[in-house]
Order: C-alpha cells, then sequence, then structure tokens
C-alpha cells in the first residue's frame, strides 16, 4: 500500500473536487483518491508506487493543475 499527497490548484466547488477524483481513480493502480476542497489537497493510495506524472496527468486531463510539479 502507497500513499502519495499532491497540491491542486484551480479547483472551486464539489463539481471540481468530483472532476479530479473521477479522473484520478481511472489511473491504474489507484485503490482511492480523496480531495479536499478547502486546502486542494489530493491524497492518492494505491497498491504500490505510482509514477506522478500519471497523476499530474489525471489531473489536467480533468482540466485542473498540480502545484509544484
Amino acid at each position: 500500500m502507497s500513499t502519495a499527497t499532491y497540491t491542486v490548484k484551480g479547483m472551486t466547488c464539489g463539481h471540481c473536487v468530483s472532476s479530479v477524483k473521477e479522473e484520478v481513480s481511472e489511473v491504474a493502480g489507484v485503490t482511492s483518491a480523496e480531495v479536499d476542497l478547502a486546502s486542494g489537497l489530493l491524497t492518492v493510495n494505491s497498491d504500490g508506487p505510482i509514477d506522478a506524472a500519471k497523476i499530474v496527468s489525471a489531473v489536467e486531463e480533468a482540466g485542473y493543475e498540480v502545484a509544484n510539479q
């Protein structure tokens, strides 16, 4: 089990949170994704380490940006 945390910029509402969770959850190996709108934190749980670029790509696909990448 592996956990990684990312900061997502640009989210403003519950729909934003749903979009990010949906895209990140589709990445192979991801077991769960939790998003906190207030802090912008995305917590990704997975079976093993996942390439950060895949998570960043999923967030960008949802229309948002990962800070410090």
